[in-house]
């Protein structure tokens, strides 16, 4: 007797490009959002390779428009405005990424601790309260007025006043489970407050955290944009999208295209992580994906 093959049923043989194809048309702006950012930071990645040196000065070539070999310009400097704006998406990228990490771990463990602790809710809330009371630029500003100017001062400096904004998402995540039956069963039978934390409460918060934490990246490269603007950031001689725009614009009716391409970097960056934001709300949150 001739064993025949084991028959697969239909819509389970699908291959791995048919299932990318399915989940891009469900989830366009997850796809359309990472598409982006992920195309900024190969870019990133690759500034050695497909750019020349961003400090480097050639006077003869002061104010040219973009043209063949200087594809967006030069500025008034001669120095090349695409070298100078693929470094300065290093920049942003590190301070947005960098503060997003930061400002969730500490907001995370802030967070879980006040609203599980009500005499420690009652102190630290109104610490961030406080904060959130003060314009986040003009808190960044003073704090790099403060403690210098570099790259590590500004990560600091914009972090502080996103944290709590991060703890009173993560609060407002364990008033509501702590409440749930399964909590109050687990400490009913004497489970310890870090086993409660850890296995009941914290993977409630991952998913509007990330969410957040897009969010937060996208406004910290806006505020290190403004503060380079404002010469109130990193070193003037590290290109970083803010001051390139900052030392164009006493040349914009002539030389436009040194404020357009690294305007146009940064909102597209930002474009792009608002987007994936969005699409992981949509897809995190039962009840929009409910709704959807």
């Amino acid at each position: 007797m001739v064993a025949t093959p084991t028959e697969v049923p239909l819509g389970h043989d699908k291959t791995v490009s048919r299932r990318a194809w399915d989940y891009t048309r469900r989830h366009p702006t997850v796809v359309i959002g990472l598409g982006l950012l992920l195309l900024m930071v190969v870019i990133t990645l690759l500034a050695p390779v497909i750019a020349a040196d961003p400090l480097f000065m050639n006077p003869i070539d002061r104010l040219r428009a973009p043209q063949e070999g200087m594809i967006f310009g030069t500025d008034m400097y001669g120095r090349d405005i695409f070298s100078r704006t693929i470094y300065g998406s290093r920049i942003s990228l590190t301070v947005g990424i960098s503060v997003a990490v930061l400002s969730t771990v500490v907001g995370l463990a802030i967070g879980l601790i006040a609203g599980y602790n009500r005499p420690f809710d009652a102190i630290v809330m109104r610490i961030m309260d406080g904060i959130m009371a003060i314009p986040a630029i003009l808190l960044a500003i003073a704090l790099v007025s403060l403690a210098g100017a570099s790259i590590q001062n500004v990560i600091i400096a914009i972090s502080i006043p996103e944290i709590p904004r991060v703890v009173r998402l993560v609060r407002s995540v364990v008033l509501t489970i702590r409440e749930q039956p399964y909590v109050e069963a687990a400490i009913s039978v004497g489970t310890n407050f870090w086993k409660i934390l850890w296995r009941h409460i914290l993977p409630n918060t991952v998913a509007p955290l990330i969410v957040q934490a897009t969010y937060v990246c996208a406004s910290a490269m806006i505020l290190e944009a403004i503060l380079s603007f404002l010469g109130a950031g990193t070193p003037p001689e590290i290109p970083t999208w803010g001051n390139i725009i900052a030392e164009g614009r006493t040349y914009f009716q002539r030389a436009p295209w040194i404020i357009f391409f690294p305007g146009l970097f940064l909102a597209i960056t930002v474009l792009a992580v608002n987007i994936l934001g969005d699409g992981l709300r949509d897809n995190l949150d039962p009840r929009v994906a409910r709704r959807m």
